[in-house]
């Protein structure tokens, strides 16, 4: 009976916390703040820097809420116009606009809102090229602005992904970033590879790659991969269709041995010599290779670069 009692008294007590509900004030979806947001991203844009200057509080602070700082004292209204006016500056094709499917509401909340203050949240994409580096601006933001009564930006926390300023304060010196060689044991194994497809060796060919290779070809649809024995198939119509006379490199390979993400490369170039068994036209078909290793000198995936059109035409 004890026990039937307590579960009884847990399941209540369970169904009273989740079921209880409070207001805490309204959303907006239009709201006069929402204009006032909407205009400061607009002269941010436009660089307008007495205008941006209009916006804020004389106690203006901005806060980066991806910081891990926990005693950060914020950004006060002269730093952060210096740093807001470097967007427009610094990038051509600067723009702000919302994140697909999104609009910013207006909150205002009353436990702690004496006086009504109002509180838009947004989520933008910024936008541009900079100036110096190239490096294309396309970064999510949240920005979440705190407003007076009377509808004047007092605080602003931003949370956005930093690589992209990573990147562009990398791409003003210049690095290395691994070894390239003429040589090596993985420019072997690509010509090995491509000579046993030369004699029609299929699986020689396919013995150089991984059991779970993923191949590319430049002329399907950009998601699309094969599977080895996909391949295998590919290539057995391919030799069915066409006679190789000789497959001939064009220059040489190059490894490029990757420092950034553990990366192996080999890039090769052919001149394939065709016979087109159908109506025996010989075709010259160039073949660009980007061959991916693994640490074990097994090919792991490859994409194919040539023209379709040179096949059948």
């Amino acid at each position: 009976m004890k026990k039937s009692v307590f579960l009884f008294a847990f399941a209540f007590l369970a169904i009273m916390a989740f079921g209880q509900k409070k207001e805490n004030g309204t959303i907006f979806i239009e709201h006069p703040a929402i204009g006032v947001v909407t205009e400061f991203e607009k002269s941010t844009v436009a660089g307008d820097s007495a205008r941006i200057a209009g916006f804020l509080t004389d106690d203006f602070k901005s806060y980066n809420g991806t910081t891990s700082n926990i005693s950060d004292s914020g950004t006060n209204k002269t730093a952060y116009l210096n740093n807001i006016l470097r967007y427009s500056r610094e990038l051509d094709y600067f723009a702000i606009d919302q994140f697909p499917g999104s609009y910013p509401d207006a909150l205002v909340y009353k436990k702690d809102n004496k006086d009504g203050e109002p509180v838009v949240q947004d989520w933008l994409m910024i936008k541009g090229v900079h100036k110096a580096t190239g490096v294309k601006l396309d970064a999510a933001a949240q920005r979440i602005y705190f407003l007076t009564k009377d509808n004047k930006i007092k605080r602003i926390i931003n949370y956005s992904n930093g690589k992209v300023f990573e990147e562009i304060f990398a791409s003003y010196s210049n690095r290395t970033n691994g070894k390239i060689y003429n040589h090596h044991e993985n420019i072997n194994t690509i010509r090995k590879a491509t000579y046993a497809l030369e004699k029609g060796d299929i699986h020689k060919s396919l013995s150089f790659y991984s059991d779970n290779a993923k191949f590319y070809d430049i002329n399907s649809e950009w998601d699309k991969t094969l599977s080895k024995a996909e391949e295998k198939a590919f290539l057995q119509k391919f030799l069915n269709d066409f006679e190789i006379k000789s497959i001939d490199v064009i220059g040489y390979p190059d490894y490029l041995e990757y420092e950034m993400n553990d990366g192996r490369e080999v890039l090769s170039w052919w001149k394939f010599n065709l016979v087109r068994k159908k109506d025996k036209k010989a075709i010259v078909l160039p073949v660009h290779l980007s061959s991916s290793f693994d640490e074990k000198g097994k090919i792991v995936a490859e994409i194919a670069y040539y023209s379709e059109s040179l096949l059948t035409k």
